[in-house]
């Protein structure tokens, strides 16, 4: 592999696994996220196939996935290109994201307030992330904060429809173009503590205002 190959965790193969579009659609999530294309930029669909040693069947099944997220653009004449993040489309996937955690934070109120200590770790090592200047720590231990709260819900249909949100991918957009401030994000997580802590109902409504504050343009929430 050339210098601009694109990394993976381990071979894109074996029969445990998951499907290799899925493992091809999870590679090029972390590296939009991260900034290996820039909006605008193309995405050569027989390049990507070489550098991961795949054929490019599960390559174009994974930039259609992208497609329906509306992260790349397919044309006939024109191939794949990246398309730009907005503050717009960053409103349509909040209030989405922020009624799904409502719900879950609604349902999980009594498992979690008696948890609370695993929140506390998350953000604690989100503190640290950010003392380092970490944003993929920062990302990491944000999202697995939220996944907690989602998981706690015990309802098997609101996970997964949260996770196809691509909810670390645009975590990290979010803080990397548009919320850069790390200590503040790490912190504004520490209220939500507080009110499972004490089983508030309005827990609920305190999270998906929380959500709907990284969208550029927050979104109030009755």
């Amino acid at each position: 592999m050339t210098g601009e190959s694109l990394h993976r965790p381990g071979p894109v193969t074996g029969p445990t696994r998951a499907p290799l579009s899925d493992q091809v659609r999870r590679i090029l999530l972390d590296h939009l996220a991260r900034g290996r294309w820039l909006p605008g930029e193309r995405i050569v669909e027989r390049r990507v196939a070489r550098e991961l040693g795949v054929s490019q069947t599960p390559v174009r099944e994974a930039l259609r996935d992208l497609q329906a997220l509306q992260l790349v653009e397919l044309s006939p004449n024109r191939g794949t290109w990246v398309r730009e993040l907005t503050p717009q489309r960053l409103g349509q996937v909040y209030p989405v994201r922020g009624a799904l955690e409502r719900l879950a934070a609604e349902l999980a109120l009594a498992r979690l307030a008696d948890r609370v200590g695993v929140l506390e770790e998350h953000t604690a090592r989100m503190h640290a992330a950010a003392e380092a200047g970490d944003v993929d720590g920062q990302v990491r231990h944000g999202v697995a904060f939220h996944r907690e709260i989602v998981q706690s819900a015990g309802n098997s249909v609101l996970l997964p429809n949260w996770e196809s949100l691509t909810i670390e991918l645009w975590t990290r957009l979010s803080l990397t173009r548009l919320r850069t401030e790390l200590h503040e994000n790490a912190s504004d997580h520490e209220p939500l503590i507080e009110a499972f802590r004490r089983r508030d109902p309005e827990a609920g409504r305190l999270l998906q205002l929380h959500i709907l504050g990284y969208a550029h343009e927050p979104i109030g929430a009755s």
